[in-house]
């Protein structure tokens, strides 16, 4: 983990997309944060340390009134969110032409039965619902970060930038692990990756944070609201705001790989573009 020694900051966008707005000042304590994702080593232990058994790995109870079923679930049917690659494109304001439901999608099978984890063990790990990032940060003594928190962090220290260390990004010298191409026909990879990437690939941030944008998004504890004012709307039950942006943002799309970028995040169900890292809020003295 990397010590972030808190201060003031001057958090949110008014350059880009409405839910980033408006830029307020905020404080946060000092706080430790992982210096990557949570990899798919570290879920493995866990899950051996527990039993734990992910929402995409288990069958959804099934209720008389369909409108009961969390809005990311498919009755009776256990798996998650996977991103398939359409041959055309009619809207791209119609993501259901690439976002598919899988049965047998899971963490251990990210993109459904017949994938698995070879070669990919400090990989991200993905396809974890909120609840199942929140089990593992309960069971590793932490917990998720708030808004807030992440992006201090994933500022590095700076306020007048959005866009991170992504805004030295190119083809030639990647910065961070996001689509390059035409979104979502065609896509050449970071550094050969088309997919997640291995923590640690591309440059850290100021702070020593690898991944902090791009490959996966990455849940934080704070509930969803349509912007980040305090009191501005009732928050969304069931999503909480994702940070970050993933290997499936791109410059022609929805360019969500900087610090001030947010979008809710169904917290019911997994997907192959989330995962999370952890904090701890009270740094030891030694």
């Amino acid at each position: 983990m990397v010590l972030i020694p808190g201060g003031r900051f001057k958090m949110g966008s008014e350059d880009f997309r409405a839910e980033e707005a408006p830029v307020r000042e905020v404080t946060v304590e000092p706080f430790w944060i992982d210096s990557h994702d949570v990899t798919n080593a570290q879920f493995a232990w866990f899950v051996a340390e527990t039993r734990y058994v992910t929402v995409s790995e288990r069958t959804p109870l099934v209720t008389r009134d369909t409108r009961a079923m969390p809005p990311g679930r498919r009755a009776n049917v256990a798996g998650s969110w996977v991103f398939v690659q359409p041959a055309e494109i009619r809207n791209l304001e119609d993501i259901g032409q690439w976002w598919k439901f899988v049965p047998g999608a899971n963490w251990r099978h990210p993109e459904g039965p017949g994938s698995d984890l070879e070669g990919r063990q400090n990989h991200p790990v993905v396809q974890v619902a909120f609840e199942d990032a929140e089990a593992y940060a309960s069971w590793a003594g932490r917990m998720l970060p708030t808004e807030e928190q992440w992006e201090f962090a994933a500022r590095g220290g700076r306020d007048e930038v959005d866009a991170g260390n992504a805004e030295q990004d190119s083809d030639a010298a990647p910065q961070s692990n996001h689509w390059r191409g035409i979104f979502p026909i065609l896509n050449f990879g970071s550094k050969g990756y088309k997919r997640t990437s291995p923590v640690g690939c591309f440059p850290a941030n100021a702070y020593g944070l690898y991944d902090i944008v791009g490959n996966v998004w990455q849940w934080t504890r704070s509930s969803w609201t349509p912007d980040h004012e305090p009191g501005s709307a009732l928050p969304d039950e069931v999503s909480y705001v994702i940070k970050g942006g993933s290997f499936l943002c791109a410059p022609n799309f929805c360019m969500r790989y900087r610090p001030a970028a947010r979008q809710p995040g169904d917290g019911t169900v997994g997907a192959q573009h989330i995962g999370f890292r952890t904090v701890l809020q009270n740094p030891p003295s030694h």
